[in-house]
C-alpha cells in the first residue's frame, strides 16, 4: 500500500474533522459494518485513515485507499 503524503493527510484532516457524520459506502473487511451504516469521525491517523465510531458499536477505520464513505453532515466552524 502506498503511503499518503503529508499534504494528502492534512487535506483529509481538514475534510474529516472530528464530529463529521459519515455513511459507509464500502469497506473491504469481513467484519465491516453493513453498507449504509453511519458513524461519527473522531480523527484521522498518521497514515491518513479515517477513525470512526460507527452507530452499530464498531470502531473499524476507513482505509482511504481501499474503503469509501460519504459525508452526511459536517458542522461549519466560524471564527
Amino acid at each position: 500500500m502506498k503511503r499518503l503524503s503529508k499534504a494528502q493527510i492534512e487535506y483529509l484532516e481538514e475534510k474529516y474533522k472530528p464530529g463529521t457524520i459519515v455513511e459507509l459506502i464500502h469497506m473491504d473487511d469481513p467484519l465491516a459494518p453493513p453498507e449504509g451504516t453511519r458513524g461519527k469521525v473522531f480523527g484521522v491517523d498518521s497514515l491518513g485513515d479515517i477513525l470512526v465510531d460507527w452507530d452499530n458499536g464498531s470502531h473499524l477505520k476507513i482505509i482511504t485507499e481501499v474503503d469509501s464513505c460519504r459525508i452526511i453532515f459536517q458542522e461549519e466552524v466560524t471564527a
